[in-house]
C-alpha cells in the first residue's frame, strides 16, 4: 500500500515523518495550525519553525484544514502532544471510522492514565491502530541519516503494511506485536531523559549518567510489565534504543529541559527557551500518580515529579536516591 497519508501535527517529528513517508514513495499532507508554516512547506519545502534550513521532500504538502487532512487519507499519522489528542481528534470521531491510525506521539494522558492506543480506542473504536517508536531525532531523519524504529500493532498484517509504507533505503522499520510495551517505553523514557539531563546539569559525571539510564530502564520495565508488556521490548529499539538516544543526545528536548533545571533554571523560563514544555513534564505527573495507585516502585520517576511539581531541589533528589535502602539489583 502506498498513496495518500495525512500527518496530524506540523512539529519537527510530524514534518520528519511526512518527509520519511514521501521518501518511501507516498504523498503526505501535514496538518498544523500555523498558516505561515503551512505556506512555507508548500512553497519552500521547509518548516521554518522546527526544522529551519532543512529541505523536505517535494511531495510533502501542508494544510491548516483539519477536516481536509482527516478525510483525505486512509492512513493517518498522529504526531501531536498526547494531552491534545482527545481535543484535536474528538470532534472528528465520525471521520475516523475504519481509518488506519499510526501513532507517533509519546505520553500518558493525565487523569485517565490512558496510553495513546486507549485514547484512540475511546474516540474511534473501529479504527485500526499501530504505534511507531524508536531512536529517531527529527533533524537526522530529514537529513537522510540511517534510522531504525519499531512499529507495533495487534494485527501482524497491519504491522507489515505500515512497515512497507514507511521503510526506505535510509529508514528501516521492524515489527512487534507488543503495543503496550512500545507505548510504555516511548512515554516513560522522556521522564528518565529529564533526570539524565539534570544529572548532566548538576555536573555529576558519566558514572551517574550511566546509572540513571540503567536504573531508569528498570523502572520503565517494571511499570510496563505491570500492564502486560513483554520484557524483551524494553531491550529493543523502542526501549533501550530510544532511552539512550533521548538521555544522551543534544537534540533531546526532555534532556535539555532537565539539564537547564539542573543548572538552576526555572521551569517557566526554560520552557519558554525550548519553545514549549517537553512531553516528559506531563508524563511525569500521569505516570507518578499511576505508579502510586498500582504500588509500583519508581524512585527516579518520583523524584523527577517532585522537582517539576513540588519544588524539590535537584541536589536533594539525588541525595534521596542515593540514601535509599540497599537492595539486590534485579530483585
Amino acid at each position: 500500500m502506498s498513496g495518500n497519508i495525512s500527518v496530524i501535527g506540523a512539529g519537527s517529528w510530524g514534518s520528519a515523518l511526512a518527509h520519511t513517508f514521501a521518501v518511501a514513495g507516498n504523498s503526505p499532507l501535514i496538518w498544523g495550525r500555523d498558516a505561515q508554516v503551512a505556506d512555507s512547506i508548500n512553497n519552500r519545502m521547509e518548516n521554518p519553525r522546527y526544522l529551519k534550513g532543512l529541505k523536505l521532500h517535494p511531495a510533502v504538502k501542508a494544510t491548516t484544514d483539519l477536516e481536509e487532512a482527516i478525510t483525505r487519507s486512509k492512513l493517518i499519522v498522529c504526531s501531536i502532544p498526547t494531552q491534545q489528542i482527545r481535543s484535536v481528534f474528538g470532534p472528528f470521531a465520525g471521520h475516523l471510522k475504519d481509518k488506519i491510525i499510526v501513532n507517533a506521539s509519546k505520553g500518558i494522558e493525565i487523569g485517565t492514565h490512558f496510553r495513546v492506543s486507549q485514547i484512540f480506542k475511546s474516540i474511534a473504536p473501529s479504527a485500526q491502530y499501530a504505534v511507531l517508536s524508536g531512536p529517531s531525532f527529527a533533524e537526522e531523519t530529514v537529513k537522510g541519516l540511517p534510522t531504525a524504529v519499531t512499529i507495533a500493532a495487534e494485527s501482524a498484517e497491519l504491522c507489515r503494511m505500515v512497515q512497507a509504507v514507511a521503510s526506505s533505503a535510509v529508514f528501516r522499520a521492524y515489527t512487534s506485536d507488543d503495543v503496550v510495551g512500545v507505548e510504555m517505553a516511548g512515554a516513560l523514557k522522556n521522564v528518565i531523559a529529564i533526570a539524565s539531563g539534570m544529572v548532566s546539569g548538576l555536573g555529576l559525571g558519566h558514572n551517574s549518567q550511566a546509572a540513571t539510564i540503567t536504573r531508569g530502564l528498570a523502572e520503565i520495565a517494571r511499570l510496563g510489565q505491570k500492564q502486560g508488556a513483554q520484557p524483551l521490548t524494553f531491550l529493543g529499539l523502542a526501549g533501550m534504543g530510544d532511552l539512550v538516544l533521548t538521555c544522551t543526545g543534544p537534540l533531546s528536548r526532555n534532556r535539555r529541559l532537565g539539564e537547564a533545571i539542573g543548572k538552576g533554571g526555572k521551569l517557566a523560563q526554560v520552557s519558554a527557551e525550548l519553545g514549549g514544555v517537553a512531553e516528559g513534564y506531563f508524563t511525569a505527573k500521569a505516570a507518578s500518580q499511576w505508579a502510586t495507585e498500582l504500588g509500583v516502585e519508581m524512585p527516579i520517576l518520583r523524584e523527577v515529579y517532585g522537582i517539576l511539581y513540588e519544588g524539590t531541589s535537584a541536589r536533594d533528589a539525588v541525595s534521596s536516591l542515593m540514601r535509599r535502602d540497599l537492595k539486590e539489583e534485579l530483585g
